[in-house]
């Protein structure tokens, strides 16, 4: 049954309506000229054809799958500059050189890791999604790095660019709050982001498989991240909170801690607090914060001698090998790594375990302990 040009009441434009070798298509033309719809008629109809012989990749467009992917539960972040780039794009004729001048002409002045950051992983992200839907063929795509040799201009460290040890992290948590306290809690015992952390709902937690599922991550694709023991009466206290909101970390007022674009959320204040009470008792700690969590997990399981692939699935690091990407790590091995976390007497004593509910909204003012 060939394609064939129809009419509809509730629509001001002529519609395609057939099938060609199996495949059927019924949508609009988006044109009520006569003329101008039989040419899309026959441009879709060959379209049909090659997809009947060649498959889905012969016509998927870039527009296709950023739109799958956005309906999967993709991120929008960084999306929509790529896709007035690369629109109708067939999928089949983007080339690395391809996506490397878009991203020189859509960040001309940034640093590779900028780059790499908005242009490429949303890119490679959507890609992926293609992949999946059979759409596209796995592809390993370059990301753009630093020259060698590069001159550098110094500029003075944030705070929490770098590991701690865990005793030194349970000394500073236990200078908290009880609710910002369980966040850096949650962030050193999984390594997640925190901005992961705090979209979290009850309903991504499994806690008897020990497992929290992701699905709006940095990199765009959802992962799994396996629960430390030690996290567990944690998050069983967290997912039987009677809330109106879903967000299953809230601050001491029982409101979600707030999202910003490049930052974690709202948890500038209690670090401050925490570092002026350590500072008054003479045991300062000025270099944690939030991202000191994920540093230092990193650094931790590679000291247990975690292999590479394993502590890139839990941190849900985006690499260039395929072969990496694409390994499905089993639960039980991710679940055995995250447990070789230490955990130091201090953070086990800590009051707020016995009632971690109960202990959520009591807050210590700047300076008190």
């Amino acid at each position: 049954m060939a394609l064939k040009l129809v009419e509809r009441k509730d629509s001001p434009h002529l519609w395609i309506r057939g099938s060609v070798r199996g495949i059927h298509a019924y949508e609009s033309t988006k044109t009520d000229n006569k003329e101008a719809a039989d040419t899309i008629r026959i441009l879709r109809e060959r379209e049909l054809l090659d997809e009947s012989i060649f498959g889905k990749k012969i016509n998927a467009t870039f527009d296709q799958a950023a739109a799958s992917y956005l309906e999967s539960g993709g991120s929008t972040r960084f999306l929509p500059r790529l896709t007035e780039v690369f629109g109708s794009r067939l999928l089949r004729k983007i080339k690395q050189h391809d996506l490397d001048a878009a991203a020189r002409n859509m960040y001309p002045d940034a640093a590779a890791e900028t780059i790499n950051r908005q242009c490429h992983t949303p890119f490679i992200a959507v890609w992926n999604h293609a992949v999946s839907n059979e759409w596209a063929d796995i592809r390993k795509w370059k990301r753009p790095r630093k020259a060698k040799g590069t001159v550098v201009k110094k500029v003075k460290k944030r705070s929490g660019d770098r590991p701690v040890e865990y005793e030194l992290a349970a000394t500073f948590v236990s200078n908290m709050s009880p609710a910002p306290a369980m966040v850096m809690t949650a962030l050193f015992y999984s390594g997640m982001r925190p901005i992961e952390l705090f979209t979290l709902e009850a309903s991504d937690v499994d806690i008897d498989r020990r497992w929290i599922a992701l699905n709006h991550t940095k990199t765009g694709e959802p992962r799994g991240v396996p629960m430390h023991e030690f996290l567990v009466p944690l998050f069983a206290a967290l997912v039987q909170r009677k809330s109106k909101y879903s967000q299953l970390f809230q601050n001491y007022r029982g409101r979600p801690y707030k999202l910003f674009e490049n930052r974690g959320g709202q948890l500038s204040g209690s670090m401050r607090g925490a570092r002026e009470r350590l500072a008054k008792a003479g045991t300062p700690i000025p270099d944690i914060s939030p991202y000191t969590a994920r540093h230092t997990v990193s650094t931790q399981l590679v000291i247990n001698g975690i292999h590479a692939h394993i502590k890139d699935q839990i941190l849900g690091h985006a690499v260039d090998d395929m072969s990496r990407n694409y390994t499905k790590v089993p639960q039980a091995p991710l679940l055995t790594a995250i447990n070789t976390l230490p955990v130091p007497a201090v953070w086990r004593d800590l009051d707020w375990w016995s009632d971690p509910l109960g202990a959520t909204r009591t807050h210590v003012k700047w300076g008190k302990k």
